[in-house]
Order: structure tokens, then sequence, then C-alpha cells
């Protein structure tokens, strides 16, 4: 067994823990994922049994609909404005975390890169990983 992913917002109120690997590690380059974060892609671990994650703290959430028409509930602090998981209304085995969140952020190592088409210039990734212009095949 491996160590559990663990995490949280940079205040601490909300916390998680993820007791298996991640099924995906990947940088999105989405628009959407772009005006979450605040800057070129979002960068996330999936994790698949959502139902072994413990989660401590009470999460504002919202609702955005992907180019596909899957909806994605987005998990952020109501008080500090971290951005911390995320779900998916099709896959609800299916537990999304933000790489930043995690308390050792060094455990993050993606795997490939979706939604390049909406890349910008300035947002250097790794020119050696895999990259998919809209979702990649599953």
């Amino acid at each position: 067994m491996t160590d559990a992913y663990t995490g949280g917002c940079a205040c601490g109120a909300i916390r998680y823990e993820v007791p298996s690997e991640p099924i995906s590690m990947l940088h999105c380059q989405c628009r959407h994922c772009q005006q979450k974060s605040g800057t070129g892609h979002g960068s996330y671990l999936t994790f698949m049994q959502r139902g072994t994650v413990k989660l401590q703290g009470d999460a504002t959430h919202w609702n955005i609909t992907g180019d596909t028409g899957v909806v994605k509930t987005r998990a952020f602090c109501p008080s500090c404005g971290s951005p911390v998981y995320m779900t998916i209304d099709v896959a609800p085995d299916i537990f999304v975390v933000h790489a930043a969140s995690l308390d050792d952020p060094s455990r993050f190592k993606p795997q490939k890169v979706m939604f390049s088409s909406s890349s910008h210039a300035w947002d250097y990734i790794d020119p050696d990983l895999p990259r998919f212009e809209k979702m990649p095949p599953r």
C-alpha cells in the first residue's frame, strides 16, 4: 500500500486524505481551467473510489459545464478561496484534487496535457509530455 495523498486549502479549513494512487495526473489548458487558476492551466490528480476519500471542512461548490456537456462541481474554501477538489456528475466515483493543494506537491508527476488547443505561448509546460488538443480518448 502507498502513503495516502493528503492536502487541503491554504488556511487549513478544508482537508482531504486519499488512500489510493491516482489514475491520472495532468495539466489542463482549457479556458475554464485558465480562468479558475488565474494562469495558463490547471494541474490535477484524478483518483477512483471517491467513497474512500476522507474530507474535513465545508467547501463552497459551483458547477461548470465542459465542452462535452459534462457538469463538473468545483470545490473551494469559502475562507481563503483556495481551489481544493472537483467531482464529475457522470463519474460519481471520481475525485480530482488540485496539485497545489497537496501537502507534498512534489508527488505530482504530470503525464499529459489536455486542451492544448487553448494554450498560450507564455504558459510553458514540459514539451515532452503527450498533448491532446481537446479531451483525450479514454
